[in-house]
């Protein structure tokens, strides 16, 4: 289930994120953290009472200049109101009232969002009052916590979660595959989507999406229906550079969530950059199928650079996704675009697949035994069952005597054992390590 949007909004140095990291990190919460993941971003993947919910922080985004930076906090609060589900707006109580709290939440009062208002830094009981001064804000009771110190954290995640939607089994689904067009602006994401359902085979239905999310598009393949989730409706107007950063982060979120499989566009004039790679692992952290279309490909000199010479050095910037798939392809010339489609749903196949347990063990536990793992305590080791225990996304279970001792590398030793047996092209791989119990 895509999970629904938090913004927490404010201005600078009330503990936004203090509190971002308290609610990510608070005990029973559970948290995706994925090894690799870069230090600069300002979102995060939680759960509370069985209720998951996509963390964003808005703190970061803030120019230098004074005039630009109250600008920006009124513009991030505009964003977070058109983006977010509900909406965590952060005061101080030390500081107390201020105009640019009552600026902004003049802004939060006239929209149709749910918003939490948050008094931060109420340490003690007896300071519980401060937090009364915050009612002429018109949004509400005040809730009074902590960010650093943790108090009242519980029974406000209580709160915030309070009216989160969460699916219930047996619903209704679309079991159609939804493909997310995403990437940096400007690398044809727009276009794809055109060239691909202006063709005269294909069926375009415009199926509508909710106020925040893009118009999708209906694309017939064979008997077989494939929603496009388009991400390029970004219009920049005169907005400031971080807003415009900060709205495309969560329109591609919002994109990823919904998706099967993601169609990674990277321009192939600008080469391979820092952004494109953190938009990979975007999707690859959220358990979603990747493929990498290289676009503009008719554009690029080819006495000067290959698809091959491309290709390899990708992969060593991919480093441990390098078992993504790419394709070359010209949105502008729908050179290779259905292509890129058809190895969208092999990759979406393979993301089903479960492998019987008799083929697992006696593929990998061959391996394990031509290469056992090893500690730094010099204490055995052994695994010696395997069973994959879900699909969509693929989860395999080790059973192992000391399964705590299984170093990161031998694990990557074992998922790539287990792709080049098994294939799983461009679908990340969840390997869990349980101990096995005596017989």
């Amino acid at each position: 289930m895509p999970t629904q949007v938090i913004a927490i909004v404010g201005r600078p140095n009330v503990g936004k994120s203090t509190l971002f990291n308290r609610i990510i990190g608070a005990q029973h919460a559970i948290v995706h953290d994925q090894p690799g993941v870069t230090r600069d971003r300002h979102y995060g993947t939680g759960e509370w009472i069985g209720k998951p919910f996509t963390l964003i922080d808005t703190g970061g985004f803030v120019p230098e200049s004074e005039d630009v930076f109250e600008k920006a906090i009124r513009e991030q609060a505009h964003i977070a109101i058109t983006e977010a589900d509900l909406v965590m707006f952060v005061v101080d109580a030390h500081e107390g009232l201020m105009s640019i709290d009552k600026e902004i939440a003049a802004i939060l009062r006239t929209s149709k969002k749910k918003v939490l208002l948050i008094v931060n830094k109420v340490d003690t009981a007896l300071q519980e009052f401060e937090a009364a001064q915050f009612h002429a804000l018109g949004l509400g009771d005040p809730i009074a916590i902590s960010a650093m110190g943790g108090r009242n954290i519980g029974d406000f995640l209580d709160s915030l979660t309070k009216d989160l939607v969460v699916e219930e089994e047996g619903e209704d689904k679309d079991e159609r595959l939804r493909l997310a067009v995403i990437g940096k602006p400007n690398v044809g994401k727009s276009s794809l989507v055109n060239a691909l359902t202006g063709i005269e085979r294909s069926i375009v239905t415009p199926i509508a999406g909710t106020t925040r999310d893009p118009i999708d598009s209906l694309l017939k393949r064979g008997d077989e229906e494939i929603v496009l989730i388009d991400t390029a409706g970004l219009v920049k107007k005169k907005r400031i550079k971080e807003s415009v950063d900060f709205f495309s982060t969560v329109r591609t979120l919002r994109s990823i969530e919904r998706c099967n499989v993601a169609l990674v566009l990277f321009d192939a004039n600008e080469g391979i950059e820092k952004q494109d790679l953190k938009i990979v692992e975007s999707a690859i952290e959220r358990n979603r199928g990747v493929v990498i279309g290289i676009n503009k490909w008719d554009l690029v000199e080819k006495e000067t650079m290959t698809s091959v010479e491309y290709e390899k050095d990708l992969r060593k910037r991919l480093r441990i996704h390098n078992y993504v798939p790419v394709v070359f392809i010209s949105a502008k010339t729908k050179q290779r675009i259905f292509k890129l489609i058809d190895m969208a749903c092999h990759v979406n196949a393979e993301r089903h697949k479960r492998i019987p347990t008799t083929a697992l063990n006696e593929k990998m536990l061959a391996d394990i035994q031509h290469y056992p793992p090893s500690t730094k305590t010099g204490k055995d080791v052994k695994i010696k069952y395997i069973t994959q225990v879900v699909s969509n996304p693929p989860i395999f279970v080790f059973f192992a005597n000391e399964p705590q001792m299984v170093t990161v590398t031998y694990k990557r030793y074992l998922e790539n054992r287990l792709r080049k047996h098994f294939d799983f092209t461009g679908v990340p791989l969840t390997l869990q390590f349980k101990r096995k119990g005596k017989r």
